[in-house]
């Protein structure tokens, strides 16, 4: 039996793109915008200091994925989606102080932050919603009392959001 040598090289090419496919999920370095779990945000004082623990986590096999800066925030998202920020004194003060927050995906984020707050008042916490922290992000945080120095914030799906600028 004859194997054409094009059939080869297509075989090959695909297995070669499935094992390192397989590498990158089994490393935690999917490629792909999918999943979208969310995120996990933490400030750093000042953007020297979130460099300096962007190249600490790297140290540790965590690396980063991109920069997304924005006019307010300048933020590194790192391969598992944890996020290191640097925001500006205008953006902390916006976010009431808080310097972490869990980072939630909605198809429509105000609605869901307005959803959660409402969840968080009927048991009995201070909860309210910003939306003109980062003016050209569609961000809706949760400011509440149920979280020490975080907060909780809705965006779309990153395929969704806007290109930072």
């Amino acid at each position: 039996m004859l194997i054409p040598k094009w059939l080869l090289v297509v075989l090959g090419l695909y297995l070669v793109g499935l094992t390192v496919w397989t590498f990158l999920l089994a490393t935690a370095r999917n490629p792909l915008p999918f999943p979208d779990p969310g995120s996990r945000i933490f400030s750093a004082p000042t953007a020297e200091a979130r460099e300096a623990v962007v190249a600490l986590l790297a140290k540790h096999g965590l690396g980063e994925r991109l920069r997304a800066d924005s006019a307010g925030v300048g933020r590194s998202i790192l391969m598992d989606g944890t996020i290191i920020n640097h925001p500006s004194p205008d953006a902390l003060r916006k976010v009431e102080g808080a310097t972490a927050c869990i980072g939630l995906v909605a198809d429509k984020p105000q609605e869901a932050a307005e959803e959660a707050a409402r969840f968080l008042r009927q048991r009995g916490f201070a909860a309210r919603v910003a939306v003109d922290i980062e003016p050209d992000l569609p961000i809706a945080f949760v400011l509440t009392d149920a979280l020490s120095g975080s907060c909780i914030n809705f965006r779309p799906h990153i395929t969704r959001m806007p290109r930072p600028k």
